[in-house]
């Protein structure tokens, strides 16, 4: 929706609103519609809007509320001041109960419901709320200032503090433009992106002393002129182990809830359209608007490529050609890559591990075309364990429990159906030591510097956290805490590179927490994932996408890219550059040896080869 940023003088210097402009500056394509200013003494917010509800000149930012029940609206003498970015869904049904409690509200907007239902029940609030958001809520009586982030982390925020100041934002460019001190790189945040391919798994960013507000936390610093500023350790108000519910009991439930949560995420006074892939997921979106609610006039936006080539589902896609009259194409290629690389480094800010998150980046800029507000299926892989690795937890748990029967079965109908070992394999690997998946992610890519990996290989939150989970079940919530985050970051930063926003209707909490609680045998069965929202969505979607037994997503053919010429000529030029040598992490000899076999086509390096590629351009882009 939106872009937020902050500045905090701890010692009681008057913030410079041309510090604060400059952060808006680098965040504008997130809110091209409007931007406000807001400074009090020592306190300063900046705000660009993206308007999606409420279109008129009442949801203007930075908000101001007053005392509970004191009827002022000046943002000289009102109490609390609100920067806000996301989306409360449920607004209008929290609106009605808070005029229920003697409120009244000048705007159509869910920013005066949310600043609203702070000032009535305090933090307690976020409870209540059905959405995505990052805000901060300066309380001038209190002489504090509160920032929150939605539960699953789909909305960014981060931040960076030392004696002086405290600085925030949506994204980490408006805080590098305004800390006036070179970037230092995580080189932990590295090794896990280069080992694991892995990134946001902590508060850690690629820039040291950089954090991220972790998904369902609260920050809250105390600004108190009779006393030193504090900055409290980040609280964790929502933890989803302790709110699971009771799972489904059929699939009219599940379904009911998902068509529900759908509803929910079309309220907007600005069009809507859906990213389709032609999987199960965003399929199962297109079919729910289309049936039941008769969205007849959908626009849906695609990624294609030729037929047989990586990444094309043009075959499934095609299905819904009878019922969609608006249905809009890219085809992301090499060319398009090498002319959009440097954009794409810039706008992510930090290296991502494949070029998938490329393939959405261009249907967001197809999407810009038509429509202000997207869905899609993003966080039903993590849900119902979409990916081939969630085998491995499935065959884990299995062992663990003695049930060898079963077992040997769900291996055989794993290996008829998909043709692979890779869920077996992922089986011995969860049951090693942790210290053991390490060295083995290490040595599988024979490139990095021994130094490198000695001073980083020790302490890690993947090997140990991420695939420690001791069955199935486990595995899907520990990738809500510590995987679905880089998924979502990457989403953010594609659909708001191109003044999108992005809604994710499987991530509704009260769907999340009772899919959740199914247990591991109920979401895999005879070799097929993500049975419950299969069974669901029988009559409703076309059967060919229903049964589909492949795993594709925004996915590219990059492995023949990188073998193209104008990728060659790049690839060389960075692998023998004097910077990428110097770096102290890539053995520069092993990783030309490597990409000469990609070349002839002895082997497939291709993410590795990306990586090296984009984590050399950030280097050159936001730290050199």
């Amino acid at each position: 929706m939106c872009g937020i940023s902050g500045i905090i003088n701890f010692k009681d210097e008057v913030v410079e609103e041309p510090f604060i402009r400059k952060m808006m500056k680098e965040m504008n394509h997130r809110g091209p519609n409007d931007d406000g200013v807001f400074i009090d003494n020592n306190i300063g917010f900046g705000f660009v809007r993206l308007s999606i509800i409420d279109l008129t000149d009442a949801g203007h930012q930075p908000m101001f509320g007053a005392d509970k029940f004191s009827g002022t609206h000046n943002k000289n003498l009102d109490r609390y001041t609100l920067v806000f970015n996301g989306e409360i869904f449920n607004y209008i049904e929290l609106r009605d109960e808070l005029s229920s409690l003697g409120h009244s509200f000048k705007t159509e907007t869910d920013t005066e419901v949310l600043l609203t239902s702070y000032i009535e029940w305090g933090e307690n609030c976020l409870h209540k709320f059905n959405g995505m958001w990052a805000f901060a809520i300066y309380d001038k009586l209190e002489e504090s200032l509160f920032l929150s982030r939605d539960r699953y982390g789909i909305k960014p925020l981060y931040y960076y503090h030392n004696d002086e100041r405290f600085i925030f934002a949506s994204e980490i460019p408006p805080i590098l433009a305004v800390i006036n001190q070179k970037p230092t790189p995580c080189h932990q945040s590295i090794f896990d992106y280069l080992v694991f391919n892995r990134t946001d798994q902590t508060e850690n960013t690629f820039f040291k002393g950089i954090k991220k507000l972790q998904h369902g936390h609260n920050l809250k610093i105390s600004l108190s002129k009779l006393s030193t500023p504090s900055i409290t350790t980040p609280v964790k108000w929502y933890d989803l182990k302790s709110n699971l519910k009771q799972a489904f009991k059929s699939s009219d439930e599940f379904r009911h809830l998902f068509s529900d949560s759908i509803g929910l995420r079309l309220r907007s006074d600005v069009p809507v359209g859906v990213c389709l892939s032609g999987g199960l997921d965003s399929s199962s979106i297109v079919s729910i608007l289309l049936k039941n609610f008769q969205k007849k006039d959908l626009n849906t936006f695609s990624a294609i490529y030729n037929k047989g080539q990586i990444g094309d589902e043009s075959e499934f896609i095609s299905l819904y050609k009878k019922e969609l009259k608006y249905m809009f194409f890219t085809t992301p290629n090499v060319e398009t890559l090498y002319r959009d690389i440097s954009d794409f480094v810039k706008t992510h800010a930090e290296p991502i591990p494949s070029t998938a998150p490329y393939a959405q980046y261009k249907v967001m800029q197809l999407a810009q075309k038509h429509v202000v507000v997207t869905l899609d299926g993003q966080g039903a892989d993590e849900m119902l364990a979409g990916y081939h690795y969630f085998f491995g937890y499935f065959f884990k748990d299995l062992f663990s429990k003695g049930k060898i029967g079963l077992l040997i079965k769900e291996i055989t109908k794993y290996s008829l159906i998909h043709k692979s070992l890779y869920g077996v394999k992922s089986f011995i690997y969860f049951m090693l030591p942790s210290s053991i998946r390490t060295k083995i992610r290490v040595g599988e890519k024979g490139y990095l510097r021994q130094k490198f990996i000695q001073e980083n290989s020790e302490e890690n939150s993947i090997a140990s956290n991420l695939y420690g989970s001791g069955n199935l079940h486990d595995a899907l919530l520990d990738h809500f805490e510590y995987k679905l985050e880089h998924l979502l970051k990457w989403e953010d930063r594609n659909s708001m590179r191109f003044s999108i926003e992005a809604r994710i209707p499987f991530l509704d909490h009260r769907l999340v927490e009772r899919t959740l609680n199914f247990p591991g045998e109920m979401v895999i069965i005879n070799g097929m994932t993500k049975h419950p929202l299969r069974e669901c969505m029988k009559g409703i979607i076309p059967e060919e996408i229903r049964l589909r037994k492949d795993k594709v997503g925004f996915d590219t053919p990059q492995d023949n890219w990188f073998r193209e010429p104008v990728f060659q000529e790049l690839v060389k030029s960075i692998l023998g550059s004097t910077s990428f040598r110097n770096r102290g992490i890539i053995d520069y000899k092993k990783a030309e040896r490597l990409y000469q076999k990609h070349i002839l086509g002895r082997i497939n390096i291709s993410k590795e080869i990306w990586k090296w590629i984009h984590l050399e351009l950030w280097f050159r882009e936001f730290v050199d």
